[in-house]
């Protein structure tokens, strides 16, 4: 049976996705009106397509790692999302300002309470009966 920090993570991680998919859904034609009138990503020739290719690989990641974490117990995907929440700390403080552009303050509020409940997440994974969890499988 899996401990409280375990079944915690989860529900705090799902919930900062279903934010986050929410989120998207909001600023969806916000966002595609950013990137055409970007002209580094006219240049590139990017478009709807790259945009949707991006979104789908920007949830399939976290559900792989919220899987292999939460249901395999895996201490490896533990220490990738660690890392990965942590460079997008990193990203986030330093792009506001995009943030703002793109998709306004409802987008801002909802990345804001999307990295909330992630980081309410990943500090499920540190508790001691999530440690002792990860270890053991």
């Amino acid at each position: 049976m899996r401990p409280e920090s375990i079944v915690m993570f989860e529900r705090l991680y799902l919930g900062a996705l279903a934010v986050g998919v929410v989120n998207l859904a909001l600023s969806w034609s916000s966002t595609q009106e950013y990137m055409a009138n970007d002209p580094a990503v006219a240049a590139a020739g990017l478009g709807s397509g790259f945009l949707i290719s991006t979104m789908l690989i920007g949830f399939a990641i976290p559900l792989l790692l919220w899987y292999f974490i939460a249901k395999r117990g895996s201490n490896i995907a533990k220490w990738i999302l660690v890392v990965l929440f942590g460079f997008g700390l990193i990203s986030m403080l330093f792009s506001f300002s995009t943030m703002m552009a793109m998709n306004g303050t409802i987008g801002l509020i909802g990345a804001l309470l999307s990295t909330a409940l992630q980081a309410g997440a990943v500090y499920m994974l540190f508790k001691p009966d999530a440690v002792a969890w990860l270890k053991a499988t």
